[in-house]
């Protein structure tokens, strides 16, 4: 099993066999509340009737449709809904079937433009300590989560990495950005003095790096890392698979923090977790870079089998319209304030040593147990599961992002099934 604990598990299944809404029902008839969106994907909540019919209808229709030299009519309904939502100058779209998937297309994608513009040289990709872009070669290399890294050889080669955000010394508890760190951003000067420019072909971030925690980037810290790299010729990627579709209360954290980079992922919300599926957007700049030589012959040699699979691009479309339905893409900016609250007032709760809010995502960071690492919040974990609430751990955080569905009654019971799963544990 994935990132999961097999002998514990193995011991003490914990298994889901409905969900509808805001709510799993486990094997036992058990009704739990998902705190986290599934795994941060199902923003619209479960089993939402315009996404069931639509997958139906698509597989009654046309199940399949090969990607390669064929086409079929739903990928590019898609790919067009989905660039209407995207900041202006993301113009085109690739599709994948996971957020890893985008992560390596991203990747790929940057590298080959600048061969395609005669800048070969331009080679090494500069990621950050911390950061999670997923698990394939590509994306442990460029990311920073030592567990992900460790165990799997030299990965790929040109690699160099940023420092991380986070600053408990001077940050914590914060409420929304933090106020210290946008100086780290210049750590990209330091870089690319020491590999020269010439060399970089792209820097890749989450907006706010989730599945470490919740890490949250300080005012400005962003914009700075697009001035330096346009500055150098430098590509910017921006992973918003977790930010993407809603998450931060706009449509991506391109739009909540006003900086658009050249290329941008995204996975999970848009199909609502519901089918696998992923889609790299680019801009029209990079894509007419290949779009030279003869015609008969294939310009990027890349893709999957799957790509812009019929029954998921269903799926994609009727989650963008149920997004648009009940105004999902901006909920969160409704409850920030109210999910805000919420959060920060476990502040001096046992354990606690910070907490972080950004949108409709927040984070608990605990002390950890000596010499036991992990260990406290994974107890505050089955504790919240044995109470009925699903919350989310990594590392000594526990991180909570419902789907934009949920209410300001049921963010207030969440809330307080974490308060007592934390008065619980040692």
């Amino acid at each position: 099993m994935p990132f999961t604990a097999n002998r514990q598990f193995k011991k003490s299944p914990r298994m889901f066999v409905a969900a509808r809404d805001m709510h799993y029902t486990t094997a036992d008839g058990r009704q739990v509340m998902d705190g986290t969106a599934g795994l941060w994907c199902v923003n619209a909540g479960h089993a939402r009737p315009k996404i069931v019919e639509a997958i139906a209808r698509q597989a009654a229709e046309l199940d399949y449709a090969p990607a390669f030299q064929m086409g079929h009519p739903k990928a590019f309904e898609l790919a067009n809904r989905i660039v209407d939502i995207a900041p202006e100058g993301l113009d085109h779209v690739l599709f994948t079937n996971s957020g890893s998937e985008s992560v390596e297309t991203a990747l790929k994608v940057a590298l080959a433009y600048h061969r395609a513009k005669g800048e070969g040289s331009r080679f090494r990709l500069i990621g950050r300590e911390r950061g999670y872009h997923g698990v394939n070669f590509g994306g442990i290399s460029v990311g920073g989560i030592v567990p992900n890294r460790k165990m799997f050889g030299t990965l790929l080669t040109g690699v160099d990495h940023l420092p991380h955000t986070h600053d408990l010394a001077r940050n914590a508890f914060s409420r929304g950005e933090p106020q210290h760190g946008v100086e780290l951003a210049d750590e990209l000067e330091r870089i690319v003095a020491l590999h020269d420019a010439s060399t970089i072909a792209a820097v890749i971030v989450e907006p706010v790096a989730g599945s470490t925690g919740v890490l949250i980037p300080p005012p400005g810290y962003l914009q700075r890392l697009r001035e330096i790299t346009r500055k150098h010729g430098i590509l910017l990627i921006f992973d918003e698979v977790i930010t993407g579709y809603g998450r931060l209360g706009t449509p991506f954290a391109a739009d909540y923090f006003g900086v658009t980079p050249d290329i941008m992922v995204t996975a999970k919300g848009l199909t609502n977790g519901v089918i696998p599926m992923g889609a790299v957007l680019v801009s029209s700049e990079i894509h007419d870079a290949f779009m030279t030589g003869p015609e008969h012959l294939i310009e990027f040699f890349h893709g999957y089998t799957y790509s812009g699979n019929p029954i998921a691009s269903a799926a994609g479309v009727a989650t963008l319209e149920t997004y648009k339905d009940e105004g999902l893409l901006t909920r969160g900016a409704e409850l920030a304030r109210t999910w805000e609250d919420a959060l920060h007032s476990l502040k001096g709760e046992p354990h606690v040593i910070d907490i972080r809010n950004i949108g409709l995502v927040g984070a608990i960071e605990l002390e950890p147990i000596a010499g036991a690492p992990t260990k406290r919040a994974f107890s505050a974990f089955l504790k919240a599961y044995e109470a009925g609430y699903l919350i989310r751990t990594t590392g000594d955080i526990i991180a909570l992002s419902p789907p934009l569905i949920v209410t300001e009654s049921q963010i207030g019971e969440l809330i307080d099934a974490v308060r007592t799963a934390l008065r619980s544990v040692e």
